[in-house]
């Protein structure tokens, strides 16, 4: 049965996984971990949390939480999926090719057979020319209801980056690995893509590299690390987030996604993660600014 502490359990297992180990937790929230009289059996806490403000307040902590699942543990789709496709593009102007593909993904019973009513496959926007490609792990719920990436207020930030770099929603190409919304049994929130959802969908990703050649790919989120480098529990996004890869031989950054930096809106986080954005910019050859140097550093 649903409490109001599934809501700060599901956000606790993504922050975990998107590499951050503690956490600041309000009164509100910390009235929510008091034992209750008769409580169920749980296993120890797999996240560190750090309740400095709630030992300021003089509350006594409980951290006794479910045990985090890991994210390549996802809610399994209903049927299993069928071998990857195989994309030949055809010989064309790059604009026909992506025309081309959209509609391979649209019209792909596979895809549409993952859609929720009023859901829409999101195949990915942008320029067709550019230097940086923006790739995610999976469609949110806003994402999947327009057929649009990175759309709410997650997709208000990553313009506001964008719009910091010099750049917008129309100069770099945006996408995600999976191009449907994944399915959950839940009434709220979205669910990470499994392994198996990410690499049927890889074939449509390589094609979409393909016909745009950027010079960049900046992967957001912890999913899109094994989405894109494969398979590895050994690989996490805390130890490789900043650092370069390369995915079809192409300069690959993985940094956080912009709704973990919603929540986690701290001047360390948001500098590390705009060191990747000025990374990937120097790796293109645009000009960075000293004030652009110095975003989100102490003044």
């Amino acid at each position: 049965m649903s409490t109001d502490l599934d809501p700060v359990y599901e956000e606790l297992k993504r922050l975990q996984l998107e590499g951050m180990d503690r956490v600041f937790i309000e009164d509100s929230t910390m009235a929510l971990l008091k034992p209750m009289d008769t409580p169920a059996p749980v296993e120890p806490p797999a996240v560190a949390i750090d309740l400095q403000s709630a030992v300021n307040s003089g509350q006594q902590p409980n951290t006794a939480l479910p045990k985090v699942t890991p994210r390549t543990k996802a809610v399994a789709t209903s049927t299993p999926l069928p071998d990857a496709p195989t994309i030949e593009l055809p010989a064309a102007d790059a604009a026909t090719q992506m025309q081309w593909l959209q509609q391979q993904v649209e019209n792909s019973p596979v895809c549409k057979e993952h859609l929720r009513e009023d859901e829409k496959v999101v195949f990915g926007e942008g320029s067709l020319t550019a230097d940086i490609f923006y790739c995610g792990e999976a469609p949110s719920e806003e994402e999947a209801a327009v057929g649009s990436p990175f759309q709410g207020k997650s997709g208000e930030l990553l313009s506001k980056i964008f719009n910091a770099m010099g750049l917008s929603r129309e100069t770099v190409y945006m996408t995600n690995i999976l191009k449907w919304r994944p399915e959950h049994d839940k009434p709220y929130g979205n669910r990470p893509p499994t392994q198996d959802e990410m690499e049927f969908c890889l074939p449509y990703l390589k094609a979409q590299l393909q016909i745009v050649q950027p010079k960049v790919i900046i992967g957001l989120g912890n999913a899109t690390v094994p989405g894109l480098l494969g398979a590895d529990p050994d690989r996490k996004m805390a130890a490789i987030r900043g650092t370069w890869q390369t995915f079809e031989k192409i300069p690959l950054v993985f940094t956080f996604q912009p709704s973990y930096l919603l929540f986690n809106d701290t001047m360390k986080t948001k500098r590390m993660a705009w060191e990747d954005m000025l990374k990937a910019m120097e790796k293109v050859g645009m000009p960075i600014s000293e004030k652009q140097q110095s975003f989100f550093l102490p003044k």
